[in-house]
């Protein structure tokens, strides 16, 4: 279906009549009948007059070039067929570490070992594919919280952020309280819909200005619902001069604080120890239950503003070329 955005513009379109209507006449004839000495003084005014005068073809085009300015201005669209967007009622925010510690090697995809973030990007990339109907947002977390994308139900773009994001883009140490707070703030605009805040975090609270146990009471006040994910293995095999040798790369995880944080706000802890478990997580928070809420109808809206404007440029150019051209 075909609109015009600002309809009442087109009162404009009688404004260079009445501007015709409103100047004086010009006097170019009675100044050319004042003074006739000799016959070439009369061939010169019928040129002058011939010049001043416009013809009949230019005036038609500068009209047509003031209605499709008009018409342009006016903001014409083209509306498509409506489209029904399930809504679930439920604004879901995911917090992601980009600390310097999930740099660390520990987990397998297939047969490829990568770091942590790469495994949380592939399995929170398919979890976000799946949302339809929640509002998703994404928090970038290290030494400073970071709104990386606000409450949207454009699912891809949070996606490809997600996807962009690199270790140490938000300093190397870990800001959980900050990170809590900053989506309190962001989850809190919509006070009727479920709040879902998912947490992944492979250390401990190390930087921030706010505790995590302090900004997870505050979660519980507004109804912020928090589910912790802790990831990283708990032993590593690396092969050294002097033989194999294991290590704790979780030493550092405050897998007490994450529970904590999780019981305070009625969330869950879970612990991904690989990602085979890290995307079983994620199968369990899939099962959330959302909030009954009727389909939303969208139209999408195609601007065309721009062909009767490139129309106007065109005619424009058509009428002062020859002029200019006449003057070289």
């Amino acid at each position: 279906m075909f609109q015009l955005e600002w309809p009442l513009v087109l009162l404009l379109i009688p404004l260079p009549l009445l501007v015709y209507l409103a100047l004086p006449s010009s006097p170019l004839q009675q100044q050319a009948a004042l003074r006739v000495p000799v016959i070439d003084d009369f061939r010169l005014g019928e040129m002058q007059a011939d010049e001043v005068k416009p013809r009949r073809w230019r005036q038609w085009l500068g009209l047509l070039a003031w209605l499709l300015l008009v018409l342009a201005a006016s903001r014409p669209q083209w509306l498509g067929e409506s489209i029904a967007i399930p809504v679930s009622g439920r604004d879901l925010m995911l917090a992601v570490d980009l600390s310097d510690s999930m740099r660390t090697g520990d987990f397998k995809i297939g047969d490829q070992q990568v770091n942590r973030l790469q495994a949380t990007k592939r399995v929170a990339s398919k979890f976000i594919e799946r949302r339809r109907g929640d509002r998703l947002g994404l928090i970038l977390f290290g030494t400073q919280a970071y709104l990386q994308a606000p409450l949207t139900f454009d699912t891809t773009t949070v996606n490809r952020l997600l996807q962009e994001s690199a270790i140490g883009l938000a300093g190397e140490r870990t800001a959980i309280g900050d990170a809590i707070g900053l989506a309190i703030k962001r989850l809190d605009l919509e006070s009727d819909n479920s709040r879902v805040l998912i947490l992944m975090t492979d250390g401990a609270n190390t930087a921030g200005e706010v505790t995590p146990l302090k900004a997870a009471q505050l979660a519980a006040d507004r109804g912020l619902r928090i589910y912790t994910i802790g990831i990283g293995a708990d032993e590593q095999v690396e092969t050294t001069w002097f033989g194999i040798r294991r290590t704790n790369p979780s030493a550092q995880l405050d897998e007490k604080t994450l529970r904590t944080i999780a019981g305070l706000s009625g969330g869950q802890y879970f612990r991904a120890r690989d990602s085979a478990e890290l995307e079983h997580i994620y199968g369990l928070l899939d099962e959330l239950e959302p909030l009954p809420r009727d389909t939303q109808n969208l139209r999408p809206i195609q601007a065309l503003f721009m062909w009767p404007l490139a129309m106007t440029l065109l005619l424009v150019a058509i009428l002062v070329t020859p002029r200019i051209w006449r003057r070289r």
